[in-house]
């Protein structure tokens, strides 16, 4: 059985995930594997017990426990080990060319929204509403506008998805779709970026980070 490492609590506004592991559960869902996800505390990540420093020495999440490779981590990384190890149901190119595109488009997501300027938007979510800093949460919008989603407009031309068809490329993409369809800012300007997330968010898989799935009903796939 493979066991997902992840942070996921429940508020009276939705069911709130960590970005990078949602990234790697629709993945898991995507191949149709069986799972189980091992909620942390969100303490640890700031704490780093020993335990936790055991399985992932920089103390983050997700790390992923296997039967027989032991614990792997970092989100792209586990993705390509699925990838690799479950090639049923592929979501990689065969070809050098578009392998590179993908990895890009996987990169942009990563470094342009995941740590980029998305949890300026998100992390605020994980507290009251008097308790967040709403002008931080408008300044991750700016820098989401500036940066981040004219390259996905300008990438996606008339595709359905970044490299064609659903790849490993857009798995951070579906966590933008989690954090955005939870924050409703407005895309407007970026029509094709919009109608891209909704169509992620349609996928069968997205249900399993969706704020509106409860965490028993996210527990892992069997």
């Amino acid at each position: 059985m493979l066991v997902l490492a992840t942070t996921e609590r429940e508020y009276p506004w939705g069911v709130l995930r960590s970005t990078n592991a949602s990234k790697v559960k629709v993945i898991l869902e995507e191949k149709e594997l069986d799972y189980q996800v091992d909620r942390l505390r969100p303490g640890d990540l700031w704490k780093k017990p020993a335990e936790f420093l055991a399985k992932h020495p920089l103390g983050k999440v997700p790390y992923l426990e296997t039967d027989r490779d032991g614990i792997i981590y970092d989100s792209t990384v586990i993705n390509e080990y699925i990838e690799d190890r479950y090639p049923h149901n592929p979501l990689k190119p065969d070809d050098a060319v578009s392998l590179a595109r993908m990895r890009m488009m996987e990169n942009i997501g990563d470094e342009a929204f995941l740590v980029g300027d998305l949890p300026k938007v998100w992390m605020p979510y994980w507290s009251k509403p008097e308790d967040r800093n709403e002008e931080s949460m408008q300044a991750g919008r700016d820098g989401l506008r500036a940066r981040g989603l004219p390259i996905i407009e300008r990438e996606l031309g008339d595709q359905d998805y970044l490299c064609g068809h659903f790849t490993l490329a857009d798995a951070p993409f579906m966590a933008v779709a989690m954090v955005l369809e939870v924050d409703g800012m407005d895309l407007s300007d970026f029509p094709k970026t919009a109608a891209y997330l909704d169509r992620l968010r349609r996928r069968p898989s997205y249900r399993a980070i969706s704020a509106r799935t409860s965490l028993d009903d996210s527990a892992g796939r069997s």
